[in-house]
């Protein structure tokens, strides 16, 4: 007797590693279901407008309420404001947002272009002499994680712990990541030790501020009054990870289509102000976070003639709302140009993207991503001789929601010099 498996759910080809390199022509076929129910009693949602719907409705919870009081956390560690509501979502974000951004800190992501520049410059400087390199291990890894470290005040000796823990809790973000008890464990593991880490550094800030953001953050009292302590050690831990992790995969992403689109790898070498409209168009071509895996129904919601029941997990497939065809044109091109204002106009403005999220939770770290990743690729862009790729498609990491090569590696003719700061400008 023949026994016939059950036909596999397209979100759960998606999840399968075997379709880790291309998983748009699934995305496609997602699509058609607009708001599709999972075995497991999930909604997956992949439709433009139905995620961005769910993004602003105050019904949808990034709180884990499943999972009683300490959620994924480690004990006694509270969930950081990426994983809570309003009103105390607001607070704290507005809290860690002072000494990062506007109102109160306007200049701080542009007065960091002279070091991002000194990064991207020593990094590349380093590649000298090697015919073939590898853009993860030897760039696009090392630069964001100096960069955020840097930004905190995390002394450099401390960097090489944060591999694996930072690893241990994006793991524990991928639904189709093995035993989900044991990635609990092991995330509750990397959260503990990070939080004494990070004790003894917000400690020693406060007894010798300096201009980092930690020391602003342990010692800066507003309107709001200060974070407590596991608050302050909770946002540190989410602002360590988060902020290099989604920027590596961004760098890598881009980079790798660069080479697969030579002739536009040859325009931004020659304008590097190409940079600030192309990667608009490789956080909608290529996010760095493809999907946002834990939302939760407060209410029952009717959405695209489908009830989500309350309580249910909601899924937002980020990267196949990006590529919606009944919202962005010609959404499978990648097309440097679409998000060029004075080429186009206004009536491209049709093409947003969700790279970087939306609502409340739009990405906190977002205009240092974006100038990262514009330096980044243009002085590579100019400086890498002649670059292609040694494997296509690369190895790629295990995770779906953090989606990127695991190596990136590219043969080379030569090292150029520097020849000067260059910081991309929009034309």
């Amino acid at each position: 007797m023949t026994t016939i498996a059950p036909p596999t759910s397209v979100f759960a080809q998606i999840l399968d590693y075997a379709n880790r390199a291309n998983p748009y022509p699934l995305y496609a076929e997602l699509r058609k279901t607009p708001v599709a129910r999972q075995d497991d009693g999930s909604y997956v949602v992949s439709t433009y407008r139905e995620i961005v719907d769910l993004l602003h409705d105050p019904r949808i919870s990034s709180e884990d309420r499943s999972a009683g009081d300490a959620g994924e956390n480690a004990p006694g560690m509270p969930a950081a404001f990426i994983r809570t509501d309003p009103p105390e979502h607001d607070r704290l974000r507005r809290i860690v947002n002072r000494p990062f951004g506007p109102p109160h800190t306007p200049d701080r992501v542009d007065g960091m272009i002279p070091d991002l520049r000194r990064l991207v410059t020593g990094l590349i400087d380093g590649l000298a002499g090697q015919s073939e390199i590898d853009i993860v291990d030897q760039f696009a890894y090392p630069f964001p994680v100096t960069v955020i470290c840097e930004l905190l005040g995390v002394p450099s000796e401390g960097e090489p712990r944060f591999h694996g823990w930072a690893q241990a809790l994006v793991d524990a973000l991928d639904p189709g990541a093995g035993d989900a008890a044991e990635r609990d464990r092991k995330r509750a593991d990397a959260l503990t030790q990070m939080g004494v880490y990070l004790a003894g550094l917000v400690d020693a800030h406060r007894k010798a501020p300096g201009p980092s953001l930690l020391s602003a953050l342990a010692t800066d009292d507003g309107s709001e009054g200060r974070l407590t302590d596991i608050e302050l050690l909770a946002s540190a831990v989410l602002l360590l990870v988060a902020g290099h992790e989604t920027t590596v995969n961004l760098i890598t992403n881009g980079m790798l289509t660069l080479l697969r689109h030579p002739g536009v790898l040859e325009r931004l070498r020659r304008d590097p102000g190409l940079a600030v409209h192309l990667v608009e168009e490789l956080l909608r071509y290529e996010p760095p976070v493809q999907f946002l895996p834990n939302r939760r129904a407060l209410d029952d919601i009717e959405i695209a003639g489908t009830t989500i029941p309350r309580g249910s997990q909601v899924v937002l497939v980020l990267a196949s709302g990006s590529r919606d065809p009944d919202h962005v044109h010609d959404p499978d091109r990648f097309d440097p140009d679409r998000f060029d204002p004075d080429r186009f106009g206004l009536a491209r403005d049709r093409d947003q993207h969700l790279g970087l999220g939306g609502g409340i939770h739009y990405c906190f770290g977002a205009p240092l991503a974006r100038l990262e990743t514009q330096i980044a690729l243009a002085e590579l862009a100019r400086r890498l001789v002649r670059p292609r790729l040694v494997v296509d498609p690369p190895p790629y990491r295990d995770n779906a929601v953090l989606r990127g090569p695991r190596h990136l590696r590219v043969a080379v003719d030569a090292i150029a010099p520097d020849a000067g700061p260059v910081v991309p400008r929009p034309r």
